[in-house]
């Protein structure tokens, strides 16, 4: 069950008016959202409308040809110079299919940010990594086996327990139901409100799952030709008059994942 977010939560990303370019394509044109500490926040649209994009921005993986980011007070620019360790530790993030590294162990996969993060000794990362295969819901036999070996929902459960190895305070969680059966994507689901819950997170979530955005997500931005089309809870954006919106939830997956969750 989703968690109420106040007014008075405290802004833990700000992104202000950006813009972004590749060569002469305008993929954000003048962008900003605030997110609250402490919810499950959204970014939706459909391809193209640079979901992905403005995440690898908040996170610091790409920088916008103008505007400004603060990531837990901290300018997003800074993040990849040396001494943001710091910063990065307080954050965990899933990238899109997983990314999980094909010559590494499912445990080996996990360990890499404990690893490159600190100084911890063998036998304690082991144990760490033990308990976050564990937290996922993933049997520990599963822990020597390679990605190949695992199946699809597998492989993001275990993308999942490498991202929070370092018990971050904001998770980032990129397409992380895409091509997943409607079964494991709802499992899935419900193991990130779990773990939202158990480890006090924000979530930042880029998907077009809308059974994941009426599930799951406090409040929704939904991104269109470069802009925030709309921005709310799914009761919200599912009034919208905006003609952009309306169509993304009022198309027949729209139709049919706004009458299974609306009360």
């Amino acid at each position: 069950m989703m968690t109420p977010v106040t007014k008075a939560s405290s802004p833990i990303i700000e992104v202000s008016h950006v813009y972004t370019r590749f060569g002469k394509a305008l993929v954000h044109d003048d962008v900003s959202i605030t997110i609250a500490q402490g919810e499950v926040f959204a970014i939706a649209g459909g391809n193209g409308s640079g979901k992905s994009t403005l995440m690898r921005e908040i996170i610091g993986l790409h920088v916008p040809a103008s505007g400004t980011i603060q990531l837990m007070g901290i300018d997003s620019r800074g993040l990849g110079q040396m001494g943001a360790q710091d910063i990065h530790r307080r954050f965990g993030v899933m990238f899109q299919q997983g990314a999980l590294f094909s010559s590494l162990t499912l445990e080996d996969n996990v360990a890499v940010p404990l690893k490159e993060h600190t100084n911890l000794g063998s036998e304690l990362i082991r144990e760490i990594v033990a308990l976050k295969i564990a937290s996922v819901g993933l049997p520990m036999e599963s822990a020597v086996k390679y990605p190949r070996e695992l199946s699809g929902g597998m492989r993001r459960r275990a993308a999942l327990a490498r991202a929070i190895v370092m018990d971050p305070e904001l998770l980032f969680l990129d397409e992380p139901t895409a091509g997943l059966d409607p079964i494991i994507a709802a499992g899935f689901d419900e193991l990130v409100l779990q773990l939202k819950a158990l480890l006090n997170l924000t979530v930042v979530m880029v998907t077009h799952d809308l059974d994941s955005l009426w599930r799951i997500a406090d409040r929704v931005a939904v991104l269109g030709e470069g802009k925030i089309l709309g921005i709310g809870t799914m009761q919200e954006l599912a009034r919208s008059q905006n003609p952009l919106v309306h169509e993304y939830f009022y198309g027949p997956r729209g139709r049919a994942a706004r009458d299974q969750y609306q009360e």
